[in-house]
């Protein structure tokens, strides 16, 4: 056994990474692999876990094994071995042949400290003869959680370590993971014999970082108002699919915003790009899958963004350790939808049975947590099997919940009842059976186990679904159950429940977030005319004044829920302005100047946030079948043959030009409307238009009836009137 002393330690630490001190547990963690023991290491990201198995493949003879997941990691790391003048490499399958003959020999003569490799290039035959030649100082296993299947990034290759590892000799281990329950701790301590290993938890509370749950109703304006609020400053956006990160990288683009995606489907020189470009603060902003981040050691990440909900919490735990590593402020904002789990769930239903269903605990963990009023922090560490006792969270707000707490309410009858159930039905279910046996539920599963006979069947009828899952939960939480290690998803009785039991006491719990209410509360908000009354006014009167200037009727100028929209968000300048719906260029170069003047000196008066802020440039590209039209229309082709390339009808086409015309763009369609309408027709509707109070349809219609007008040629005389008038 190799004693090896903390100032020996300390001394390499300064002359090779040039720290003068060790983090946490770290010390500890290198004697421990040094002295030949299996090592398994609980470390949350960003506290230092690579230089675990770093410094003492440096201080050893012979070569440490790194199995790594992601070949963007191995680059990572190596590059960054390779700048401290320690000799690094990988063997995966990015390198040719000369490269890896020129790996395998420098192995061979010792001089690579530290050789990483994937867990698929571990499994071929040709490397384990070689590797078993070689001289190897230990094996470290990083990113242990993908061995486990209770894990959130499971590879079967892992479960195939040991086998191997077994082929190379009595070789120690460490095992490294960021995100790892009890049950997939205990996992992967089976699947790599390694019960017996000295552990090494670290805290998994991450002080300075934020927590918030958002609900997802207009969220791209939430997005780009949370973004501007934070310009300049690092952040990394989370999506679910490659597509999603493509179009959200677009949206924050065209809003100004420097930012750039990553997926494993781009180009691997573009990734790279992109990748190198945040790095080096080129650009702020990189919205990415979750194939972005493992490894990447950026510490002054301010705000990581959940544009979609994460599959598991330990994903979530993970992404959100990007933001803050130097110890600052990181803000972690997670949107938040029911449909997304919904979603989640139907892409997990063509995996095997087992698999499904691991991946449904998962996602109702989430839901657990996203749903829940208690502490964000106390979830997340009570997930990991660590106990939140501090108040530095709800006296310093950290999480939106102690922030802004919701309402409480006592919960020891409810408490008493939840640990009840869980003793009458025997301690073998999880909480979607509670929850039912509580509520009187009599499906099948219930009836099969004859629970709907018990004398606790129903006695929560009264109250909901979710009021009885965050019941279940903060009983979970305040440690009354507990979940079973052994069989997951499954809930027992703790001892402290059942002194609860015998001796209750009054308990505080509170009411959870009900998103699908927060929701529809928010939609019907958005529906309720929210624009600044003064404004409005204000604005109705200047366009009655431009109008009669003009003599044209007040709406050729704009219609109402145009100024509506103007008195929301306050346009102070053209382009602002053309962003109104209805409005457009043409519109603002005809009309624009006196109305962003007005609204202008509105806002400065009243010290009022402006459209920059609220107004979302769209980058979807609606505007293709516009361009479309307008070339057809300025090449004089039939509307019935637009209608039919397009594979359109003709009324859908009729639809288009309407809303081209109304947003102040001119079209000519005399071609087409003198081959349809005589002359004397088309005056008297022009006419019509420029005496009329409104241009709608259904009021002209009622009002021309007896003069036996088709609704078609109304609609086409009033865009040649917006277009000759108006635009």
């Amino acid at each position: 056994m190799v004693v090896i002393q903390e100032e020996e330690l300390r001394e390499q630490l300064k002359n090779t990474f040039g720290f003068s001190k060790f983090r946490g547990n770290q010390a500890a963690i290198i004697k421990n692999i040094m002295s030949g023991k299996n090592t398994f290491v609980l470390m949350p990201t960003g506290a230092g876990k690579s230089l675990c198995y770093q410094l003492p493949a440096v201080m050893q003879e012979g070569t440490a094994i790194v199995i790594s997941p992601l070949i963007a990691l191995m680059k990572n790391q190596v590059d960054q071995l390779n700048a401290f003048g320690v000799n690094a490499q990988f063997l995966n399958s990015s390198l040719n042949k000369t490269e890896i003959k020129r790996v395998k020999q420098e192995t061979l003569a010792g001089q690579v400290k530290l050789l990483y490799v994937a867990p698929e290039s571990l499994t071929k035959e040709e490397n384990v003869e070689f590797l078993s030649e070689a001289n190897i100082s230990f094996v470290a296993i990083d990113e242990a959680h993908c061995i486990s299947e209770w894990g959130h990034d499971f590879r079967p290759e892992y479960r195939r370590i040991k086998s191997i590892v077994e082929q190379l000799g009595s070789i120690p281990i460490i095992a490294l993971t960021a995100t790892a329950t009890p049950k997939v701790q205990l996992d992967i301590q089976k699947n790599l014999q390694m019960e017996d290993a000295d552990v090494f938890k670290s805290s998994f509370n991450r002080k300075n970082l934020y927590y918030e749950i958002r609900p997802k109703v207009d969220v791209k304006k939430q997005l780009i108002r949370f973004v501007k609020e934070h310009k300049g400053k690092s952040g990394v956006i989370y999506c679910l699919s490659r597509k999603k990160v493509e179009e959200i990288a677009e949206l924050l683009k065209v809003n100004d915003i420097n930012a750039a995606p990553y997926h494993a489907g781009l180009d691997s020189s573009v990734r790279m790009k992109n990748q190198d470009s945040f790095l080096n603060e080129d650009v702020d902003v990189i919205v990415a899958t979750i194939a972005f981040g493992m490894g990447i050691d950026k510490p002054d990440v301010r705000f990581v963004i959940h544009y979609d909900t994460p599959k598991s919490l330990e994903g979530y735990y993970q992404e959100t350790g990007r933001a803050g590593r130097d110890g600052l402020e990181g803000k972690c904002v997670m949107f938040y939808s029911l449909d997304d789990i919904i979603k989640l769930e139907k892409f997990n239903k063509d995996k095997p049975v087992t698999e499904r269903e691991n991946s449904k605990l998962l996602l109702e963990e989430m839901s657990s947590y996203a749903e829940s009023s208690v502490c964000r922090r106390r979830q997340l560490l009570h997930y990991f099997g660590e106990e939140y006792t501090d108040t530095d969270c709800s006296t310093d707000g950290m999480c939106d919940n102690c922030a802004h707490p919701k309402e409480i309410f006592q919960g020891q009858e409810f408490i008493q009842k939840a640990i009840n159930i869980a003793i009458k039905t025997e301690q073998r279910f999880g909480i979607k059976h509670l929850v039912d046996v509580a509520r009187g539920i009599e499906n099948q599963y219930v009836k099969s186990y004859d629970h709907n006979k018990l004398d606790v069947f129903g006695i929560g009828s009264s109250d909901t679904e979710v009021f009885w899952r965050s019941i279940v939960r903060q009983t979970l939480l305040n440690e009354f159950l507990e979940k079973d290690i052994e069989n997951i998803g499954v809930l027992k009785v703790t001892q402290k429940g059942h002194d609860y039991l015998q001796s209750p006491y009054p308990i505080e719990l509170s009411k959870d977030h009900d998103y699908m209410v927060e929701e529809l509360d928010k939609n019907e908000t958005n529906n309720i005319k929210a624009h600044d009354e003064e404004l409005f006014e204000l604005l109705k009167n200047l366009r009655k004044k431009v109008a009669k200037e003009k003599n044209l009727p007040p709406y050729v100028i704009f219609q109402d829920p145009s100024l509506e929209e103007m008195a929301t968000t306050y346009p102070t300048n053209n382009e602002d302005l053309a962003q109104i719906n209805g409005v457009g260029v043409g519109k603002v170069a005809k009309f624009g100047k006196p109305f962003v003047d007005l609204i202008s000196k509105y806002v400065k008066e009243n010290d009022l946030t402006t459209a920059s802020d609220v107004v979302i440039k769209s980058a979807i590209n609606k505007s293709k079948i516009k361009i479309f039209l307008i070339q057809q229309i300025d090449r004089k082709v039939d509307l019935e043959e637009i209608a039919e390339i397009k594979n359109m009808t003709f009324d859908a086409v009729i639809a288009e030009i309407e809303n081209i015309c109304y947003s102040g763009t001119k079209l000519n369609l005399d071609y087409y409307i003198d081959s349809f309408i005589d002359e004397d027709r088309q005056d008297d509707l022009l006419d019509y238009f420029l005496t009329a109070e409104t241009d709608d349809i259904e009021v002209a219609m009622e009002e021309l009836e007896y003069d036996g007008y088709s609704e078609e040629e109304v609609r086409l005389m009033r865009i040649k009137f917006m277009s000759e008038y108006a635009n």
